[in-house]
């Protein structure tokens, strides 16, 4: 009887064990993408305290197994030449033009608003007012005017979608208006991410230019890339984001041909000389631990701090990073707003790119994988 009572003991032991262990592998494998890029002829890497293999499959996908036996996921595997980058780390000005017009706001004219009467909304962008292309809030402006208080066919889109309506102006300080206020354009100063040498491609930002009052991405139609002189810093604080001070100063350098969630992207004019280059580090090579990135402070070089890569891909976040450099901290503060798309290096590779500061914590921030800004980039660069 003891000894049966050892064999039903030991085999609870056991199942408890395997359902432990399926529990983890089932864990695990929620946190792992569906496909994967790597370098021919290397396998895939996995940033885990548990040793993580492939195994091809019959039907050209691979298994992601633990222990080399334990079968965690199927995941397809995309292998290609590893691209070589020119860093970047420098300012650079952006010049943006919308495709169409946007609304950022409405607004009652005695008593009533011809926009929200026809179904505008904060955030649609305007694309036609009875037939005409409009690409300024002037020339909306002298269409609805030029009405004369007649109905006004609006070709809009939101959310993607393209949609009309007839909206009826009225007649308020001494002009027929529509009761909306639309923009255009944007300016602004981001960080130069990579360049790519063969095709002139470039990356900045890290993160979409959004208009400042509908936090939508302003819908691009042309914009330049240009030189900035950086005049200094003014320096984060706890609840107070600093900036990069500078100002536009000299030609443009470069096209933009894309304004999307992963950054601004476009054809660089001409290589920059003495450039570093290094080699991309796809996402699934990113760990947690040292790293550094490159930032510009002032009217000189690019320059090298120290970071730490606390997180990958965590809460909907590519990375969360944290900077204990004590000289960055004491010229800025921490991170600022316009280190948007400072490169970073992991391992003598550039793994990704800086997109925004913590407004609690200066010291802390959110990255994106530079595998996802390459793509983008070779997008922009065809079309």
């Amino acid at each position: 009887m003891k000894g049966l009572k050892k064999i039903r003991l030991a085999a609870g032991t056991t199942a408890a064990i395997c359902a432990a262990l399926m529990t983890a592998v089932c864990g695990f494998s929620l946190t792992l993408p569906d496909a994967f890029t790597a370098e021919q002829g290397t396998a895939i890497t996995i940033d885990s305290p548990l040793p993580v293999s492939e195994k091809p499959t019959t039907n050209g996908t691979v298994t992601l197994n633990l222990f080399g036996s334990v079968p965690v996921k199927e995941v397809t595997k995309n292998t290609m030449v590893r691209p070589r980058l020119i860093a970047g780390g420098q300012a650079f000005g952006i010049k943006l033009v919308t495709d169409g017009v946007m609304v950022v706001d409405m607004k009652k004219m005695s008593g009533v608003c011809p926009a929200i009467d026809a179904g505008l909304q904060v955030g649609d962008v305007i694309e036609t007012v009875n037939g005409e292309a409009v690409y300024s809030n002037m020339r909306i402006s002298e269409l609805i005017r030029a009405s004369g208080g007649d109905d006004c066919t609006i070709g809009f889109r939101r959310g993607g979608e393209s949609l009309e309506c007839t909206l009826t102006p009225v007649f308020s300080a001494g002009s027929y208006r529509a009761g909306m206020w639309v923009r255009d354009s944007s300016a602004g100063i981001g960080t130069m991410t990579f360049i790519d040498p063969d095709s002139g491609a470039f990356a900045g930002l890290g993160h979409s230019i959004c208009d400042p009052d509908t936090r939508e991405p302003l819908p691009l139609s042309q914009g330049t890339a240009a030189e900035v002189r950086i005049d200094g810093v003014t320096k984060s604080a706890r609840g107070i984001p600093g900036q990069l001070l500078g100002e536009f100063d000299g030609g443009d350098i470069g096209k933009l041909t894309l304004n999307c969630e992963g950054g601004v992207y476009g054809v660089i004019d001409s290589l920059p000389e003495n450039a570093q280059i290094y080699p991309l580090g796809f996402a699934h090579e990113v760990r947690k631990g040292d790293a550094y990135m490159i930032a510009q402070l002032d009217g000189g070089s690019p320059q090298r701090f120290n970071i730490t890569i606390e997180s990958v891909d965590s809460g909907g976040h590519d990375l969360i990073i944290r900077t204990d450099d004590s000289r960055l901290i004491e010229q800025a503060g921490g991170i600022v707003q316009g280190m948007s798309g400072s490169p970073i290096i992991q391992d003598g590779r550039l793994i990704g790119a800086v997109t925004h500061v913590f407004i609690d914590d200066p010291c802390g921030g959110y990255g994106i994988y530079a595998e996802r800004m390459y793509k983008y980039a070779v997008g922009a660069a065809a079309d």
